[in-house]
C-alpha cells in the first residue's frame, strides 16, 4: 500500500484567487451536471472507490450513473463543499474550517482513504479544464493547480489531525 506523504500547498496570490473566482463562476452555474461528470468520470477511471458508496457501487454503466440520484445529491454536496471554499479563498481560516470537516467526515466516519482526495481533485481539474476550455488558459490551469493542492492538503489535514492510520 502506498504510503502518502502529507503535502503543503503554495500561496494563492490575489490574481489566482480571481482567476480561480471567475472561472468557477461560470462552472458552478451548471454545478450539477459538471459535479456528476466529475464523479462518474472519477469511479469510472478509479472504480475502486465506488466501495465507500452502498447506493452506486455496483453501478458499471456511466448512464446509469448519471440518472442515480443518489450520485446527483452527492454531486451537488461536492461542489457545494467546493464553491464554499471558492468563495471564502480570502478567508483562509473558513477554508480550513470547511475542509477540516470534509476531512474529519471522510476519515472518521467514512473511512475513506486521503489518496482518493488527490483523485478526485486531479479528475476535477480535468473536466473542467475540458468543459470550460474557453476559459482554462496557462494561467487558469496554474491557479487551479494551486486550488487542487490546497484541497487535497487541507484535507488529509484532518486526516492526520485525527490519527488516520492506513
Amino acid at each position: 500500500m502506498e504510503i502518502e506523504r502529507w503535502e503543503r500547498s503554495e500561496e494563492i496570490s490575489d490574481a489566482e484567487r480571481k482567476v480561480i473566482q471567475e472561472t468557477w463562476s461560470r462552472v458552478y452555474a451548471n454545478c450539477e451536471d459538471v459535479g456528476v461528470s466529475i464523479l462518474i468520470r472519477f469511479f469510472v477511471n478509479f472504480p475502486s472507490a465506488k466501495q465507500y458508496f452502498s447506493q452506486f457501487k455496483h453501478m458499471e454503466d456511466p448512464l446509469e450513473m448519471e440518472r442515480s440520484l443518489q450520485l446527483r445529491k452527492h454531486a451537488r454536496r461536492v461542489m457545494g463543499a467546493i464553491n464554499t471554499v471558492v468563495e471564502n479563498l480570502n478567508d483562509s481560516e473558513k477554508v480550513s474550517s470547511v475542509l477540516a470537516l470534509v476531512g474529519k467526515a471522510h476519515a472518521l466516519k467514512h473511512k475513506v482513504e486521503p489518496i482518493y482526495f488527490k483523485k478526485l481533485t486531479g479528475v476535477m481539474l480535468e473536466v473542467i479544464a475540458e468543459e470550460y476550455a474557453n476559459d482554462f488558459t496557462p494561467e487558469a490551469h496554474g491557479a487551479w493547480t494551486k486550488m487542487k493542492t490546497l484541497i487535497y492538503t487541507h484535507v488529509t489535514a484532518a486526516y492526520k489531525e485525527v490519527g488516520w492510520a492506513q
